[in-house]
């Protein structure tokens, strides 16, 4: 099961390291202490809406970019077999790469070309979704690591 709450401050956490800022710059900038703004990036908090909305100000970020770039990552999510859903067809066989991956728990794939995700299974029940924008040159991969 993907928790929003880290899939969110995952999308946080990367604007604000894109933009090579600090939390307590951004925590200033939003009016939200340092401890609480690190709590959502980390996942441990839910923000409410209007919260999201003031650290999306402070980032120079819409509201409506977030949660896309979140949305995007929970559908690539649900499009992988046997990470959010359970395989539908066992019968299928994976690429050896893919396999060696599964094995160690970690996927990563490409979605239209300008998101790929890195999904660890961390239990049944758990999984942790990274995203990572791809550059022209490295679009139309897909990949195990």
């Amino acid at each position: 099961m993907v928790l929003l709450r880290r899939v969110i401050g995952d999308a946080l956490r990367a604007r604000r390291q894109g933009q090579h800022r600090t939390l307590r710059e951004v925590s200033s900038a939003a009016n939200v202490s340092l401890g609480y703004l690190s709590e959502i990036e980390r996942g441990q908090k839910e923000p409410s809406s209007e919260l999201l909305a003031a650290i999306c100000d402070a980032l120079g970020a819409r509201l409506s970019e977030l949660l896309r770039e979140v949305s995007d990552t929970v559908a690539l999510a649900e499009q992988m077999p046997g990470v959010l859903v359970p395989m539908a067809d066992e019968s299928i066989e994976p690429t050896p790469a893919v396999r060696k991956a599964t094995n160690r728990g970690v996927h990563q794939v490409t979605s239209d070309g300008s998101v790929a995700v890195q999904v660890r299974q961390d239990s049944p029940l758990k999984a942790t979704l990274r995203t990572t924008r791809v550059r022209p040159a490295d679009r139309d991969v897909v990949c195990a690591a």
